[in-house]
């Protein structure tokens, strides 16, 4: 048990530089968020709900963390400061790094579709902040989600993920590291200069989608006027 604790304080501190002991990743928010979890995930598994969301909610009060008992989260999660939502039928696998504001959200249950409704994350996967991964779709190996990105598709292993709606930008992968904090190369080796057409190509296609609903709107009401 207490092996496996040091094993999991040490993954942490290999991606999170601010820690100077174990003893003082002991008192990170995400830290006691995955250990109360783990509790109310038995209970839930053992069909005591109640008991399951009673924990669920004390720990979303005492950490600012809201992880739905049903989840199934793999090794050495860490969650990196608070105002992270994981939604029910959400799987993480190993090794996984979420940064604060970041939501696994699902699909709208009022549309007759049930079953898995949230996303299913690989290992080694970094979301950013505040990033929003919705509907039941599959997060590959390795895959990184930019901050505030909004990814409703699958997402390939090792893919870098930017802009409303996501879309994967072209890193120099031989050049990465092992682990790239908030999921954003910053290096000069990396040029910004690619992600900022992306991001503009997005909110250029928003731009076009809505012009052609204002001009669909100027011909409805200009042949309802005729």
């Amino acid at each position: 048990m207490f092996g496996n604790l040091g094993q999991y304080l040490s993954s942490i501190r290999d991606r999170d530089p601010a820690p100077r002991s174990r003893w003082e990743i002991l008192t990170y928010p995400g830290v006691w968020a995955l250990g109360l979890h783990r509790v109310a995930h038995t209970l839930y598994r053992a069909d005591l709900f109640l008991l399951a969301r009673i924990v669920n909610h004390f720990s979303r009060f005492l950490t600012a963390i809201d992880i739905h008992p049903g989840a199934r989260i793999g090794r050495n999660l860490f969650i990196d400061h608070g105002f992270v939502v994981i939604g029910e039928t959400s799987v993480i696998g190993d090794n996984v790094t979420i940064y604060q504001g970041a939501t696994l959200g699902g699909t709208n249950p009022t549309n007759g579709v049930g079953g898995k409704r949230h996303p299913t994350v690989g290992d080694n996967v970094v979301i950013s902040l505040g990033a929003a991964v919705l509907g039941p779709i599959t997060i590959g190996e390795g895959a990184k989600i930019g901050a505030s990105a909004v990814v409703t598709k699958d997402v390939p292993p090792g893919a870098t993920m930017i802009g409303i709606p996501a879309k994967p930008v072209p890193v120099l992968v031989k050049e990465a590291p092992a682990f790239v904090p908030y999921g954003t190369p910053c290096s000069d080796k990396f040029d910004p200069t690619t992600q900022r057409y992306e991001i503009l190509k997005c909110e250029l296609e928003a731009l076009r989608a809505r012009l052609d609903s204002f001009e669909k709107e100027a011909r409805k009401s200009g042949g309802e006027a005729a």
